[in-house]
């Protein structure tokens, strides 16, 4: 028998368990007999203080605790608890909740339009409203206020960079990218990128975008079944499925514009659920003053762990712009000045957005976790101390609170883990899938080519999320790759394109890959390969900043490789044979821009549908096609695009040649090379 439990006839729901780690020390092979009580009670220490009991040596009897028509049953303290039903209910109604806006939403879709910009980007019709919800959706998720607590309670504020480390990102990437990207008309944040370095440097520029949305997904969705089952004891795995399939049925039929007005739904249920729950925790006995000595929320940055410090504070800051998650909300909106304005108000949204979870981690801080209900291990380990937000809820609040906190939390989880899905499966049909495989594709292909990548995403999250136990330091090191790979090409593509080719893109790669990985991820269990200055031995951590040398090196290697190989060529010291991308001066003359063989060369295959139909050719409104911007292939006979040949329309290979100005064009007139202006 492991234990003794007693439930009243008057309230059979309330129950009092007598275990042998209450009244004796714990043993090994539990008897199964009463008569354990006779046979070692001279052994037992002092007993604890029950209600009314006799202080004497003797352990304790029933009528001790002075309860009435007791029921004997047998508890076995090492099985699972029981599912918490009314706070399955209140999961259960959440989510069709949640589920019921997400198809309302899917019918705003324009009935029979299947294109690319109606459902990957909402028709470029996200209104004001909605969109600031949806911007600031896109970094305030599961991880975002999970981490925030953790981070409050373990290092303290000062140590908490994510909240202010997003918002800059926010800010940043409406000061430098929103608008210009917007203008180009772009659907993804991969399309420029492909644009300057061709399809299959798009391709391989994918990669890490794809598994940092994956392993993000996957992580959220693993703390958000850690949570159930500490709340209302639900099986981990249960919950886990249930949340990704509901999150991929209504972005599958809904797209973007499920994921948006869910979002709104989610981001109300996270304020109000986590504010409802502050009051209650911080007014429990348990917590201490958060002006107490022994109380330290704020924490402090040792002189040792400054360049750290910095290190993970551009890394938020910058390495927060290359997400598709965050561009798909840009380019989705009506215009490019509202793309701006929206980045700028999700900003302030985030610092908003922190808040509870800063309080909730200070109230932690501030709470002597034995004295509660808390039975676990203490001082926390790592485990725990990742859980900090939803063991406020279910040790310091009611259990009516806690339900709506975890709603909070569900919330937050799912407007994470949906935008993810989406943003991946997109990338993939229309990058990869069409731009490198079937440039001929037509738009409702690619639809339900996404479609299925967004199945095929949101199984790979579950099953991630269910099966790998280092599922945030996967993520961790794809941000990280994310920040040193994708931030300085994008950048350069944005802003000085001209400066750029696809040799110096394909050299940065590598040198950021390597660089990055040489320096290890104690999270992935990956050993450092190169001890930078500062290193510890003892916890395996660098304190050099060597994230963002690697991203300089990225961004120094780009234009040096790009401006040595432009010279090589463009002087006669390499021949035109050695030009393997075709980006310099062995450019293709027969391509076209949507070719059937992309072997043909690196030319940029950008059109969403017909040939001659540019980036630049779209205006401000929704996205379509704007006449006046259209290329004039009736002009004059001697004026045509440049790098044209007869009968083919501005193509280039390896991205010289997308988005082609119009020049003269005759017999001495040579085709322009990529970047040739620029050097």
């Amino acid at each position: 028998m492991g234990g003794l439990a007693f439930r009243t006839r008057n309230s059979p729901s309330q129950k009092t368990s007598l275990r042998w780690g209450d009244c004796c020390p714990p043993n090994p092979n539990p008897p199964s007999s009463l008569a354990v009580w006779k046979d070692h009670h001279r052994d037992m220490p002092p007993v604890p203080v029950y209600p009314n009991l006799p202080k004497s040596d003797r352990p304790p009897y029933l009528s001790d605790l002075r309860l009435r028509q007791f029921e004997f049953t047998q508890v076995d303290p090492y099985s699972p608890k029981m599912i918490n039903f009314a706070g399955l209910v209140s999961i259960v109604l959440f989510y069709v909740l949640i589920l019921a806006v997400g198809i309302w939403a899917a019918r705003k879709k324009e009935t029979g339009n299947d294109s690319e910009e109606e459902v990957m980007l909402a028709g470029r019709s996200i209104g004001l409203f909605v969109g600031i919800f949806t911007m600031t959706a896109t970094w305030v998720g599961g991880g975002y206020i999970n981490g925030t607590a953790e981070a409050i309670y373990t290092k303290g504020l000062v140590w908490c960079q994510a909240p202010f480390g997003y918002a800059l990102s926010l800010v940043f990437g409406g000061i430098f990218f929103a608008n210009k990207m917007r203008e180009q008309g772009y659907i993804t944040m991969l399309d420029p990128l492909q644009d300057a370095f061709g399809e299959r440097m798009g391709g391989l520029l994918f990669l890490p975008a794809l598994c940092g949305e994956v392993f993000w997904a996957a992580g959220i969705l693993a703390a958000l079944g850690a949570t159930l089952a500490v709340i209302i004891d639900m099986d981990q795995g249960a919950s886990v499925i249930l949340s990704a399939c509901i999150a991929v049925f209504y972005t599958l039929f809904g797209g973007l514009y499920s994921v948006a007005y869910t979002d709104v739904i989610q981001l109300f249920c996270i304020f109000i659920g986590l504010w409802m729950c502050i009051p209650f925790a911080w007014a429990n006995p348990k917590v201490q003053s958060l002006k107490s000595i022994e109380v330290d929320w704020i924490g402090e940055v040792k002189p040792g762990e400054y360049w750290s410090y910095i290190d993970y504070g551009l890394l938020l800051i910058f390495g927060g712009i290359p997400w598709q998650v965050y561009f798909q909300r840009v380019l989705s909106s009506k215009t490019a000045g509202r793309a701006q304005l929206l980045s700028y108000v999700a900003a302030a949204g985030c610092i908003l957005m922190a808040i509870p979870p800063v309080l909730i981690g200070a109230i932690a801080k501030a709470t002597p976790w034995n004295e509660t209900g808390y039975n676990g291990p203490y001082p926390f380990t790592e485990k725990e101390t990742s859980m900090i937000l939803p063991m406020v809820l279910q040790y310091l609040t009611p259990d009516f609170v806690s339900f709506f906190g975890l709603g909070a939390v569900s919330a937050a989880v799912m407007s994470s883990a949906d935008s993810s899905i989406l943003s991946a499966s997109s990338m993939f049909a229309r990058n990869v899938y069409k731009l490198i495989f079937r440039q001929r594709a037509s738009e409702r292909e690619i639809i339900w080519v996404m479609r299925v990548g967004i199945g095929v995403v949101g199984i790979l999250s579950t099953v991630m999320a269910l099966t790998i136990p280092s599922i945030y330091g996967l993520w961790s090191m794809c941000s990280d790759l994310v920040y040193v790979i994708l931030f300085p090409q994008l950048l350069m593509v944005v802003h000085f394109k001209e400066y750029c080719n696809t040799y110096g893109s394909l050299a940065a790669y590598i040198i950021a890959f390597v660089v990055r990985i040489s320096g290890g991820e104690p999270l992935m269990g990956l050993p450092a390969l190169i001890h930078y200055p500062g290193y510890d031995e003892e916890t395996d951590t660098q304190s050099f900043p060597f994230r963002t040398m690697a991203m300089l090196m990225s961004l120094v290697t780009l234009i040096g490789v790009s401006y040595g190989t432009q010279v090589a060529f463009l002087t006669g010291r390499l021949a035109p044979g050695y030009d393997v991308f075709r980006c310099v001066v062995n450019i293709p003359e027969d391509v076209e821009r949507v070719g059937p063989d992309p072997a043909e060369g690196e030319q940029m295959a950008v059109l969403a549908a017909g040939i001659g139909r540019l980036y630049g050719s779209k205006d401000e409104s929704h996205g379509r096609v704007n006449p006046a911007l259209e290329p004039d292939y009736d002009m004059e006979p001697g004026c045509k695009t440049a790098g044209e040949t007869e009968g083919v329309v501005g193509g280039g290979g390896g991205g010289g040649g997308a988005g082609a100005h119009l020049v003269p064009h005759g017999p001495n007139v040579p085709r322009q090379p990529q970047s040739s202006t620029a050097f």
